[in-house]
């Protein structure tokens, strides 16, 4: 798998269709890797004329994991105290531009899912000159009154680190049948598979924690996406247990113009059901960039 020099990290990435095609960077979630990304999913928008790139954020995968930043004190940052974090969402987002300059692309359409939707909304914030257009999924603003996860879906946020490799496995699976969509379940043998490969290629749930705490020191987003001007497209799911729509809600009205599209059944993943749509609304989003531009 090739591997970009990026911030200082090493950012393992794929990329699939055209190479000349516009590029269209995905940009997944908490402990999430590239593969979350699923691979039909990318070829529909490869086949829309796109050059789709995805890659492992830092602390996931087969990127670079920050084993001397050591542990996060997740009550302490609960409690505000932000020095506890050992990187913020607008490192994450800087490693994003810095992919994109080892892969020579000025500008790209960027698709972010859950905190990949929160690491998209940063960098087009610090980095207008880089995003075309952008799309937030099943993600919110960093207002913390909003897209707040239900109690159940909390607590599989916080279990320890497991003990094995089927400890680990049944977990993910667990988990992604907690926050999923209740209106699209994924088949059992689906759910095992996408797990153990998750963990068979890259098991890092200090990563994770690393990651999570990105989330609860960086700032409220709301004020800068009041400047964006990309066009911007916001999906999410109705019955979202681990963001709800709410946080959907409040990033379409934080950025001028954003389109909000919600589904009915749609949890905190992304049913196969959906594809279609969702990359039909995805590509249009694309194609709202003014010419020049």
């Amino acid at each position: 798998m090739p591997v970009a020099h990026s911030n200082g990290i090493d950012i393992a990435y794929e990329t699939l269709g055209d190479p000349g095609a516009p590029a269209l960077l995905l940009i997944m979630g908490l402990g999430a890797q590239l593969i979350d990304w699923p691979q039909e999913f990318c070829e529909l928008l490869a086949a829309e004329g796109l050059r789709v790139i995805r890659f492992d954020n830092r602390d996931a995968g087969l990127s670079t994991v920050l084993h001397d930043r050591g542990v996060p004190d997740i009550a302490a940052l609960r409690g505000g105290d932000r020095s506890q974090a050992p990187y913020l969402l607008a490192d994450m987002a800087a490693d994003t531009a810095g992919l994109l300059d080892a892969l020579d692309v000025d500008r790209a359409h960027v698709v972010g899912a859950s905190m990949g939707g929160m690491i998209a909304q940063q960098l087009t914030v610090d980095r207008p000159d880089r995003v075309a257009s952008v799309c937030s999924i099943m993600s919110t603003t960093g207002d913390f009154s909003v897209g707040r996860a239900t109690p159940e879906a909390a607590a599989a946020l916080g279990r320890p680190p497991a003990g094995s490799r089927d400890e680990a496995i049944a977990g993910t699976v667990a988990g992604s049948r907690l926050i999923g969509s209740p209106g699209f379940p994924a088949p059992e043998d689906e759910l095992v598979r996408r797990a153990s490969a998750k963990y068979d290629r890259g098991y890092h749930p200090l990563g994770t924690l690393r990651q999570y705490a990105a989330i609860l020191a960086s700032p409220d987003r709301t004020p800068a996406l009041a400047g964006v001007t990309a066009p911007t497209l916001v999906i999410h799911g109705e019955d979202d247990p681990l963001v709800d729509v709410s946080g959907g809600h409040a990033t379409a009205a934080a950025v001028p113009g954003a389109e909000l599209l919600t589904y009915p059944g749609m949890g905190h993943d992304l049913p196969r059901e959906l594809w279609p749509p969702m990359v039909e609304a995805i590509t249009a989003n694309t194609r709202r960039v003014p010419a020049g531009r």
